[in-house]
């Protein structure tokens, strides 16, 4: 997707789970701020990424037992740098949308719920977040913008056994 739009897939960024969930949302500003700007920034120091891609956790910084149960995905919009949109896809309906609208506050993006299918086991939602990347990232490359509303993922078709397949025939991605 993204290989046959180089000017797309450069102003694209994945977010790693870890800096996405302590760094960014719950770093000092310090902490959050030089994450941030080692995810948007090119290599000369230009602020090139338009959209990134943040998978959210329920995982708590305080207690060291709650690891998170829950993933989530947030596809940030920074086409417009003084006012960032956050897009939040919840496969369990607002599980983690507290901890989207901090990471949204943290990135000063406006935060709005997106729609996406619910997950109809309480195990799948990674499936969800990496289905719904994929989805975004096809409608992206083909110019699909969210301008009014988010990119909704009504048909979305979240399938673990598909995901399964896909990731052993390229065993360099898993």
């Amino acid at each position: 997707m993204l290989r046959d739009n180089p000017d797309m897939a450069a102003r694209t960024r994945f977010g790693d789970p870890l800096i996405a969930n302590y760094h960014l949302r719950l770093g000092t500003d310090d902490v959050a701020l030089r994450a941030l700007q080692r995810m948007v920034f090119d290599r000369n120091g230009n602020d090139t990424a338009d959209f990134l891609f943040l998978p959210v956790n329920d995982a708590s910084a305080s207690d060291p037992d709650r690891r998170g149960t829950h993933w989530s995905l947030l596809l940030v919009d920074r086409r417009e740098r003084a006012r960032p949109i956050a897009y939040h896809y919840d496969s369990m309906a607002n599980t983690n949308s507290a901890i989207a609208a901090e990471l949204a506050e943290r990135l000063g993006a406006h935060l709005q719920p997106a729609r996406i299918p619910r997950q109809q086991n309480f195990f799948d939602c990674g499936v969800f977040v990496v289905a719904g990347t994929r989805a975004l990232v096809g409608r992206l490359a083909q110019g699909d913008r969210p301008e009014h509303e988010p990119l909704h993922l009504d048909n979305l078709v979240a399938d673990r056994q598909a995901l399964q397949d896909r990731l052993s025939a390229h065993p360099h991605l898993g």
